[in-house]
């Protein structure tokens, strides 16, 4: 199903630690928006597609965002990385410390851990489909929060990226949801007939 090669989708490469910037980027490995949840929605979901385009749809998208969530992780780590105990302190960051060290670990922004109420998963082709174009517009909010919070040119480029990527998301599964639609309103004329 897969083939992984071992480079990130786009490359990151930050120098300066930022405990602050990492603290609301988090939320983007494992918040209620984050890429953990949307991989795991979509590669749930593909099972409920009633035809193969719709299922590869949600495998190739599922699969891009486990890429987004090494991305983002990346991030975190980056912005981590080196820290000093002062910039630990003064950042806010220490009750992460606490609980992590400077390991990545999913949460939201606010502290709240990544659990699996995080996606949704209802077994209709149309209802999932309209979840997923909800859930790439909350994400793609989410990444234009995190732009108007950071300054660092080495984080802004990837985060753009990333948002960028929510937009052909949301595009496509408006592609799949028209197609899936289409195909019922045939079946249900062909009955009705």
């Amino acid at each position: 199903m897969w083939n992984y090669e071992k480079r990130l989708q786009f490359p990151i490469n930050i120098k300066k630690p930022d405990a602050r910037a990492a603290q609301v980027i988090i939320s983007q490995y494992g918040g209620p928006d984050g890429e953990m949840g949307a991989s795991m929605r979509y590669l749930s979901q593909r099972f409920a597609m009633t035809n193969r385009i719709a299922m590869g749809t949600l495998t190739d998208i599922g699969t891009e965002e486990l890429g987004h969530l090494e991305m983002v992780a990346t991030i975190v780590h980056q912005l981590t990385r080196n820290l000093s105990m002062e910039e630990i302190e003064k950042s806010g960051f220490a009750p992460y410390y606490v609980d992590h060290t400077v390991g990545i670990w999913p949460q939201a922004a606010g502290g709240i851990p990544f659990n699996a109420c995080e996606f949704q998963s209802k077994g209709d082709p149309i209802t999932d489909l309209f979840e997923d174009m909800a859930a790439e517009q909350k994400a793609r909010t989410t990444y234009d929060n995190i732009l108007r919070l950071i300054d660092d040119p080495d984080v802004i480029a990837p985060i753009k990226f990333l948002r960028a990527r929510e937009i052909v998301h949301f595009q496509r599964f408006g592609e799949t949801k028209r197609e899936m639609s289409s195909n019922i309103r045939n079946v249900n004329i062909q009955i009705s007939a």
